[in-house]
């Protein structure tokens, strides 16, 4: 673990010395708000979310959202506070947390980043690849070109014009392989040829406390199955009743949270409300395996993984207090 910065914060007869930021990440349903939440309180933080869902004042209930009661309880930033129209991505988020990090900084608060979106966190230490934007016309067409076509078609098409391009993607990533088609078409470019130079994030270089909270798999399947029924008991359903009226693109990120799909087959008189929640807590399951994947391989050793009963403890215990814990 790096070393911490040397601000401090009165904790008991101790003073602790505490990180430029702590991160928080695992996958969904580990007890991560919670966590992040109970340092806030602690160490006077502040909760900034790392989630690409949880952005979307559309879906509180389905994304898991802090309510009202927790963001009293301490100050949250970043969540809710884009519309479900808007394809926000990765790119966006790098660019509105970095004056949100700097600001409580310069105010002396703690910033806590926490979600489950691995490339958010990515962007904060790395920073991203500048992608071309496409240009509308482009887009449009693009997709009234694809429309009713199977997403594994639209793989072997970016498979025989962008060979590397199509082998980075799963095939059944429709949203992505879509980006890598209409960014040939708009430049004539392989989307890998601007992946290359990046601006460091905001976070580079600087001392961070970073947990990853790991729970056992068959205590994690029962939490995400009891929460997603919760959520759908809760006013799930009508959050995306409300998003179904609105007859907004498919491929847009929020259409693609998951549950949504399901949920809306069942407004639509396909499936029953039962298979509508099994089918949102498979897909909530398998993006849960994906999230330890990613973390696994994709992010570095300074990473301290930690059973979720654990990690107020470890986290408490991976900072400094001067003249003894």
């Amino acid at each position: 673990m790096p070393p911490v910065t040397q601000r401090t914060h009165a904790q008991g007869t101790h003073a602790q010395v505490l990180p430029a930021a702590i991160l928080i990440a695992g996958p969904t349903a580990s007890g991560k708000s919670g966590l992040a939440l109970q340092l806030a309180r602690d160490l006077d933080g502040v909760v900034i979310n790392t989630d690409s869902m949880q952005v979307y004042a559309d879906l509180r209930r389905l994304s898991a959202r802090p309510d009202e009661a927790e963001e009293a309880r301490a100050p949250h930033r970043l969540y809710g506070h884009v519309d479900g129209s808007v394809n926000y991505s990765a790119g966006h988020f790098a660019r509105e947390a970095a004056p949100v990090f700097e600001a409580l900084r310069a105010e002396g608060r703690l910033p806590i980043f926490v979600g489950g979106t691995g490339l958010y966190f990515r962007a904060l230490e790395e920073g991203l690849s500048e992608l071309p934007p496409v240009p509308e016309a482009v887009r449009s067409a693009m997709r009234a070109r694809v429309e009713g076509r199977a997403t594994e078609d639209l793989h072997a098409e970016l498979a025989r014009d962008d060979p590397a391009g199509a082998e980075a993607l799963r095939p059944s990533d429709r949203a992505r392989i879509m980006r890598a088609l209409e960014v040939l078409a708009a430049t004539g470019r392989p989307i890998a040829a601007f992946h290359g130079a990046r601006t460091p994030g905001p976070l580079a270089g600087l001392p961070l406390l970073k947990l990853f909270l790991a729970p056992e798999r068959e205590t994690l399947r029962q939490a995400i199955d009891a929460r997603f029924s919760a959520m759908v008991a809760g006013g799930a359903l009508d959050e995306v009743a409300a998003l179904h009226a609105r007859r907004l693109d498919p491929l847009l990120p929020i259409m693609r949270a998951h549950g949504v799909p399901g949920l809306i087959a069942h407004l639509d008189g396909a499936i029953p409300l039962s298979e509508a929640i099994q089918r949102g807590q498979g897909d909530t399951r398998r993006y849960a395996k994906r999230q330890f994947t990613w973390f696994r391989h994709q992010m570095g050793t300074d990473w301290l993984w930690t059973p979720p009963e654990a990690a107020l403890g470890r986290a408490r215990a991976a900072l400094t207090f001067p003249g003894g814990r």
